[in-house]
């Protein structure tokens, strides 16, 4: 692939030592390069998964690779019962959270729905990110200066806010239910930043480019 098309890559060497990063999704594709890179630079890494077999060869294979320790913790971002037991496992475990990285997601699925009855990309990409959020807020918080970070998309410019049909229950179309989704990842970022201005803590949206991912798959 041209060095072009893949964008710019980060030169920066910082050391993450004594900080957690925790993040959705890191047993395969972006969520766990991300993991690795973190690891090699110190950072105590948490994977969170719906897999948590999978999440944990994920984090046997990284620390073996970093000599760092990388932990677990299960969590399926379809059901808000999970969302809520692991957010407040995770808050005893660690009571400082510097960076909270809501990576994982899913991708031009069927009109599928969640355990909660929501539509199955705005479920999972959106609303049970928003949830982990705010669940782990005091942790990020209590870690500042810290930093959350959404994982969105280009394609949120295609994106549109139909509230008097959120659900797309009249009208689904798999891939505007997709940029439906990563445009609300980028109203929440943007909401959060301005709620948390002043408070040592900066939200972040990005998109991470064109890369080989499982995210049509939810293997994460």
């Amino acid at each position: 692939m041209p060095r072009w098309f893949q964008g710019p890559r980060c030169t920066n060497l910082v050391r993450l030592d004594g900080q957690v990063a925790v993040i959705t999704g890191a047993n395969t594709g972006i969520g766990k390069e991300t993991a690795r890179e973190l690891s090699r630079r110190g950072a105590q890494v948490v994977i969170a998964c719906r897999d948590i077999e999978k999440a944990e060869d994920a984090a046997r294979e990284i620390s073996s690779e970093t000599k760092n320790a990388v932990t677990t913790v299960k969590l399926d971002l379809a059901s808000l019962n999970s969302i809520r037991m692991a957010a407040q496992s995770l808050k005893i475990q660690q009571p400082k959270i510097h960076l909270l990285i809501n990576n994982a997601g899913i991708m031009v699925c069927p009109q599928w729905k969640t355990e909660d009855d929501f539509e199955m990309q705005l479920g999972v990409n959106h609303l049970g990110h928003f949830l982990w959020t705010l669940m782990l807020l005091d942790n990020v918080k209590e870690a500042a200066p810290s930093r959350i970070i959404n994982v969105s998309s280009i394609a949120h410019t295609r994106g549109r806010m139909d509230f008097d049909d959120i659900m797309m229950e009249k009208n689904y179309e798999p891939t505007r239910a997709y940029c439906r989704s990563k445009l609300a990842n980028i109203l929440f970022t943007k909401e959060l930043a301005d709620r948390l201005r002043g408070t040592g803590v900066t939200c972040y949206s990005l998109h991470p480019g064109v890369v080989q991912s499982q995210v049509s798959s939810w293997s994460s």
